[in-house]
């Protein structure tokens, strides 16, 4: 297995000297308990904080939604590893531990950023997609991927939490442009992911200049795309910060989903989007 360097691409400067502070939040006026808990935001800043990223990813992709994932050789039971981790910047959400004891990793992105992406040869999404048409962006844009939260605490604050971290990486490092792929279950066998599609294709699809194809297209036309279906909650809340669909969804065998290719400028923040996140 091979050593994560530190940092892990010449991010020293572009991050800023403020890459490792931690950020606490607290919202007490909420509802919910997961809300109600201190969430400590962080970039990783060596291989045993980017381990317990792997191990949640690991948690929910393998253990609980039942992907397929094939780890380069050596890799430690129980870690979801691939060849882009050693190149990304890995942003971690914990639960406030006693003191200043770090509580355990309940949230996380990946980044690939554009300097690290050429060196890697490419972004995890162009084994996907197609994505030529980006290539104008590509200076200053950034690739999102293996987000997710545990479980126990999907109520909402610990997304918010990393987002407000990418959205200040973003402006502090003057990029202006996310891409990833936003997946959606195949559990159906692709007729929610179908008609999600046709529904999104028509309110929400990127001009024709910046859409891509997929590698290996879902079957659309072979699937029911008339389901009155609502998008995941990851998905609506991309679409509410100015998201746009790049084109049709690719077809995930190995995490058994279906893949929508997703882009967000940070000039498309609507107005409370922006104060919320920037404070601007």
């Amino acid at each position: 297995m091979r050593d994560l360097p530190l940092p892990t691409l010449p991010l020293q400067d572009i991050a800023g000297p403020d890459r490792h502070a931690r950020r606490s939040l607290r919202r007490p006026d909420e509802s919910t308990a997961d809300e109600r808990l201190r969430l400590d935001v962080a970039w990783a800043c060596d291989e045993s904080e980017v381990r317990e990223a792997q191990r949640l990813r690991h948690l929910v992709f393998a253990q609980e939604l039942g992907a397929r994932l094939s780890p380069p050789p050596g890799t430690p039971a129980g870690l979801d590893v691939d060849v882009y981790d050693p190149y990304c910047e890995h942003l971690l959400v914990r639960l406030g531990g006693p003191g200043a004891e770090p509580g355990p990793v309940i949230g996380t992105y990946r980044v690939l950023t554009p300097a690290a992406a050429q060196r890697v040869g490419g972004l995890y999404s162009e084994t996907e997609f197609d994505l030529t048409r980006l290539r104008p962006l590509r200076d200053k844009m950034v690739e999102l991927g293996r987000s997710c939260v545990h479980p126990d605490h999907r109520s909402g604050g610990a997304i918010l939490a990393l987002w407000g971290a990418l959205a200040e990486f973003m402006v502090r490092n003057g990029l202006d442009t996310m891409v990833g792929c936003a997946s959606v279950s195949m559990r159906d066998g692709g007729h929610l992911a179908a008609s999600l599609w046709e529904q999104l294709r028509h309110t929400h699809l990127a001009p024709i200049e910046w859409q891509v194809r997929p590698r290996l297209p879902l079957p659309v036309d072979k699937l029911n795309r008339q389901l009155a279906v609502e998008a995941p909650a990851l998905i609506r809340g991309y679409l509410r910060c100015g998201a746009r669909i790049l084109g049709a969804p690719a077809w995930d065998p190995d995490f058994n989903t279906a893949d929508l290719p997703m882009l967000m400028r940070i000039d498309d923040l609507p107005p409370k989007y922006r104060r919320h996140f920037l404070g601007q």
